[in-house]
């Protein structure tokens, strides 16, 4: 298992496009990943589960993933994370 923190530096947060980003990201993933957001977790590949947060900018969030491809899972979502101005 991994988990990776991050802080959302988006102005927006991850509203509705990033959410999508983020779960076709990990959709491609065998592996169990789930965002953690204020103690609260939730399936990384569910959009209502990710929008459901409403994680906003300076949140502090947590990708946890668990499984079979979990270093190049968490190596990806990070990098388009940052990519997209998402998260630090």
């Amino acid at each position: 298992m991994i988990e990776k923190k991050f802080i959302v530096t988006s102005p927006t947060g991850i509203h509705a496009r990033p959410a999508t980003q983020l779960v076709q990201t990990a959709s491609r993933f065998t592996s169990d990943i789930q965002l953690e957001y204020k103690e609260r977790k939730v399936n990384l590949k569910s959009i209502m589960g990710v929008m459901a947060l409403a994680a906003g900018k300076g949140a502090e969030i947590t990708i946890i993933v668990d499984g079979n491809d979990e270093e190049a899972a968490i190596e990806q979502l990070a990098t388009m994370l940052k990519e997209e101005g998402l998260a630090e």
